[in-house]
């Protein structure tokens, strides 16, 4: 009979394209996908992996393979659903992944009131971007991810994902407290037009969102800082190195020598869950699911 982790051992190899991204999704080590893969490969006697160059491919046998094991999977995890909600309790293991402030705004309280009310449910979380929490939970890799749209550039979300809401977080320019404008109650966009700009990494969907917008309204932002946690932009600014927009979600205390500007057009994110329609009965689901909107009823 085959075994079902060396399945899922397969199944990820097939969705990432390699040992270490399989690895990586399963949370183990690459040594482990090649074991579980060499003993999968003496259960069917035939070979699944063949080299190309420094990685692995799938044979046609791995692929045959691979597209039963992916529906076995999904069998699979249908059943343990089916199973969860008859008993009607949040039991077992749930995969969560936030984008970085609300894994420190919202997870923190969602998680401890999980844990509190709900003993039986083991919860593993992580940080990650959006889009990428999106698509790992589409393909079954995350239970659960909570991501965002800007006010005027949605996120594009899978298809077979259901969402909740669970808060509007406004946005605001922080900018050195000697600016011309620190004194201000609130401030356009387009004042900024000729200020340095300290930005989240290059590619990154806030990344994107601020050149959109700042576009839309023919500035064409002088980018002279990259940093990915607001901490650290925030640190750049009260250097007097430029000026950011900072979400107050798990924004946290502000330093010495910055002043908080908010946006006179307003500038917010939406931010909610996502997970597998499929999945919609699970208890553990929906447990998580109001676990984090009160979370976000009390940030808000």
């Amino acid at each position: 009979m085959l075994n079902l982790e060396r399945l899922r051992t397969l199944d990820a190899l097939a969705r990432h394209g390699s040992v270490s991204k399989a690895a990586a999704g399963l949370h183990v080590t690459t040594s482990a996908v090649s074991q579980q893969m060499t003993k999968l490969e003496r259960e069917v006697g035939q070979q699944l992996l063949a080299k190309n160059g420094r990685g692995v491919r799938l044979t046609d046998a791995g692929h045959l393979l691979a597209e039963h094991a992916g529906r076995i999977l999904s069998q699979v995890e249908l059943a343990q659903s089916d199973l969860e909600a008859q008993r009607g309790r949040a039991v077992g293991e749930l995969r969560i992944a936030g984008f970085p402030t609300a894994a420190r705004g919202l997870f923190p309280a969602a998680l401890a009131a999980l844990r509190a009310d709900h003993p039986g449910l083991r919860v593993r979380s992580q940080e990650m971007e959006p889009e990428v929490g999106a698509a790992a939970v589409v393909r079954g890799d995350l239970d659960l991810a909570v991501v965002l749209d800007w006010y005027n550039k949605p996120l594009p979300v899978p298809e077979g994902l259901a969402k909740a809401s669970l808060l509007d977080d406004p946005a605001d320019v922080v900018v050195p407290a000697d600016h011309p404008l620190a004194a201000r109650a609130e401030i356009d966009l387009e004042e900024l037009a000729e200020d340095d700009w300290i930005c989240w990494p290059t590619g990154a969907y806030c990344s994107d969102w601020l050149l959109y917008t700042l576009r839309a309204k023919d500035i064409e932002p002088r980018v002279c800082h990259y940093a990915e946690e607001h901490h650290t932009q925030l640190a750049f600014v009260a250097a007097g190195l430029g000026v950011c927009i900072t979400p107050r979600l798990g924004r946290g205390s502000l330093p010495e020598g910055v002043r908080v500007l908010p946006v006179r057009q307003g500038v917010r994110r939406h931010v909610y869950a996502v997970w597998r329609a499929d999945a919609d009965r699970r208890p553990s689901i929906r447990a998580a699911v109001a676990a984090l909107q009160a979370a976000g009823e009390a940030v808000a």
